[in-house]
């Protein structure tokens, strides 16, 4: 698949519900039909479009990041597998996860931004110490999320890196809004264990 056609502007954030079911066509694109992979695109754009752009604000990159993420889903669609949920949650999650790997490399950007300029200029020594102190912080909490089981990082990241509501991260990735709460209360019982927080 050389290029995908440009996710349309406004569209609605429903678009899983036309164009056949996603699961049949991502498994007929694992094989390679491109016409099938054509149609996953138009049944799913808006709403991969509409999750990245939740994460991003900003539609540019929010487009960019659909696109990427449409590539990945036509290149890796033969790992999908239907017994670990359904196709429109696979291809959000890997949606989510560009989404969220472009914040973080804006976030590494800015921080070597900020990086060079402390070192540049006299900085008042309350500020170096606030500015390590939060540095420290965010790496403690990035590698905590390591210790999450997979399910239990992916609701926690929805609900706390994206903004989603509890009700939003169950529809995402396909769960009874229950189990999506527990999912999160969970994880964030482990996080808060494993930064030893109230101890």
């Amino acid at each position: 698949m050389d290029h995908l056609r440009p996710v349309p502007d406004g569209a609605p954030d429903d678009g899983a519900s036309s164009g056949g079911d996603p699961a049949a066509l991502l498994r007929r694109s694992a094989r390679g039909d491109e016409a099938a992979f054509a149609a996953l695109y138009d049944a799913t754009a808006p709403r991969v479009y509409g999750l990245v752009l939740r994460v991003l604000r900003d539609p540019a990159q929010a487009e960019e990041v659909a696109q990427e993420s449409f590539l990945e889903i036509w290149r890796t669609a033969t790992r999908y597998d239907a017994a670990r949920g359904s196709a429109l949650s696979w291809m959000l999650t890997i949606a989510h996860r560009r989404a969220v790997d472009r914040v973080r490399s804006a976030e590494a950007a800015s921080r070597r931004d900020v990086t060079y300029e402390e070192r540049n200029r006299q900085v008042a020594h309350d500020s170096t110490a606030e500015t390590a102190h939060a540095a420290l912080e965010a790496r403690r909490v990035r590698t905590a999320l390591t210790e999450l089981t997979q399910v239990q990082r992916e609701a926690v990241e929805l609900a706390y890196l994206g903004g989603y509501t509890h009700t939003e991260v169950a529809g995402i990735l396909d769960l009874p809004v229950g189990t999506a709460k527990t999912r999160i209360r969970d994880g964030l019982i482990r996080l808060r264990d494993t930064l030893g927080v109230g101890r």
